[in-house]
């Protein structure tokens, strides 16, 4: 995934009502509010002072022009904008980069499916099998290499879980995979001290039958990669 338009830098000042961050441009040294797309608490991520990175619409209708993207943490980039993980799996799984997932004719995003809800992204081969995947973003870390989800408590979380099992139980095949946005980490588990319930329902899911894989990106100012396969721990 290529940014559309070089991203602009600056030194964060602070993110708060979760949507919002204050940004002084290295540029001009304007301080700005950018839009944050991330609904997590972004553990270790909003620290005032850090460098981070933004990029800037040309849409005239839109309130704030600036978006963040990246934040330079623990000596690495990470991408902190969840509007791109479902976008960043697609491109991964066309390019056969999850192994268990090659298989399939057809790709679609946001079917769909369940108790009103809608699946990520939905394989299908032609002999009418489905793959049903759940996208989750992650960027939590704490401990150096070990990515940990989720970084803020998850019902809804908890409820794809749940109805990735339904659809094992209904003879399909469902996945969970999890986007590492950032390059610093060999393997993840589950942040179980921060949301115990999604904990217990990812292992529910697991032993149910439903599917989970993490890849880790390559995270640099032009552009984000899913690149390596990141293992799970039990």
């Amino acid at each position: 995934m290529q940014f559309s338009v070089p991203l602009a830098i600056g030194r964060l000042v602070k993110r708060y009502k979760r949507f919002l961050a204050d940004v002084v441009l290295d540029d001009s040294g304007e301080e700005i509010t950018a839009h944050c797309a991330n609904p997590g608490s972004m553990l270790g991520l909003k620290e005032p002072g850090s460098r981070v990175w933004l990029s800037l619409s040309d849409n005239p209708k839109r309130k704030l022009k600036y978006s963040w993207e990246v934040i330079e943490a623990d000596g690495a980039l990470v991408g902190i904008n969840t509007a791109h993980p479902n976008k960043l799996v697609e491109e991964a799984l066309v390019a056969g980069r999850i192994l268990e997932l090659k298989e399939f004719e057809t790709l679609r995003r946001e079917v769909k499916y369940g108790k009103n809800s809608r699946i990520d992204i939905l394989l299908e081969k032609a002999d009418g099998s489905k793959i049903y995947v759940e996208v989750k973003n992650v960027h939590l870390m704490r401990e150096p290499g070990l990515a940990e989800f989720p970084d803020s408590v998850t019902a809804r979380g908890a409820k794809h879980l749940v109805e990735l099992g339904d659809m094992v139980a209904e003879g399909h095949r469902a996945a969970m995979v999890f986007l590492i946005q950032r390059p610093d980490c060999d393997r993840l588990s589950l942040a179980s001290d921060i949301d115990p319930n999604y904990a217990a329902a990812f292992k529910t899911a697991k032993a149910a039958g439903v599917e989970a894989y993490a890849i880790g990106c390559d995270v640099r100012l032009d552009g984000i990669d899913a690149v390596k396969d990141v293992a799970i721990n039990d």
